[in-house]
């Protein structure tokens, strides 16, 4: 087994890539709405004028098929033409498929949680990768990574399912979790709550009684469940109401509207922070 960053400080003492292999299940498109997010509310970390030298987006483990990475270079150029995006594997095999596709200022190389790119990185999409790992393993691989982020980076650490319609993730910058982003696909859940098996790892575990991120989705649920009287107009117009109602109710949701009608809403992690472990809440230590 490769040795975990965790462990390591985040530099492998045998050189070889931080991490272990993942399954490497990819489905085209499947990152659609996690790139929405990045190249919209986050697109500004991108600007060569915030960055100060062309940015670099690194989509880390890929997975079987460099598609997603081919994806995702797209889709950032879109936003940001001076961008290089690097796709990360651990797998010699993987990097060379995605070798094969390179195009200029898209690049494949082999690596792990160290982040092996010369210069500091813009944005870091490392989706479905934590899955297999101990939640007491996430706090040191997000440090481990976000080390490598410029001052203004983020790190996008998430989970979504096959073929991304429920997904969910953490943004991480080197202060640490910022925000938790839930985005779904209309027509695929009946409540909010069933991105449960989605949450990202420091999450997943933690939606049980006691904890604020159950506390959170029961009350997402709740304001789902009153707003049905507007899914005569919409789903979209029912989500809006929802994320209207969890605000006055005091639960800091970001963004507005425009973002809501996506089926996306963002809430600041101290929210739904778990209430002990290392990824508590300073304040309660």
């Amino acid at each position: 087994m490769v040795q975990k960053a965790t462990r390591l400080g985040g530099r492998s003492r045998t050189g070889r890539p931080l991490g272990n292999t993942t399954r490497g299940t990819t489905n085209p498109n499947r990152m659609r709405r996690v790139d929405r997010w990045l190249t919209g509310p986050q697109g500004w970390r991108l600007r060569p004028a915030v960055t100060g030298a062309p940015p670099i987006a690194v989509d880390l483990g890929y997975g079987a098929s460099p598609r997603t990475a081919v994806e995702f270079f797209e889709r950032i150029r879109a936003v940001s033409p001076s961008a290089r995006v690097v796709g990360i594997e651990i797998e010699p095999e993987r990097v060379a498929r995605g070798v094969a596709l390179e195009l200029e200022g898209l690049d494949f190389m082999l690596g792990g949680f160290e982040i092996p790119v010369a210069a500091q990185v813009s944005v870091i999409r490392a989706f479905n990768v934590l899955r297999q790992y101990d939640e007491a393993d996430v706090p040191g691989i997000w440090d481990t990574m976000a080390s490598r982020l410029t001052t203004t980076g983020v790190l996008i650490e998430g989970t979504c399912d096959e073929i991304g319609r429920r997904s969910s993730w953490v943004a991480v910058t080197k202060d640490g979790p910022q925000t938790l982003s839930i985005s779904l696909r209309f027509g695929a859940f009946e409540l909010p709550s069933d991105v449960a098996e989605r949450l990202p790892k420091a999450l997943i575990h933690r939606n049980i009684t006691g904890e604020r991120i159950h506390e959170f989705l029961g009350a997402a649920d709740a304001a789902w469940l009153t707003a049905s009287p507007l899914a005569t107009f919409g789903n979209s117009q029912r989500f809006v109401a929802m994320c209207r109602a969890l605000r006055e109710d005091g639960w800091p949701i970001c963004d507005s509207a425009a973002r809501w009608r996506l089926g996306e809403m963002t809430v600041l992690w101290d929210a739904v922070a778990p209430r002990s472990g290392a990824l508590a809440r300073v304040e309660e230590n």
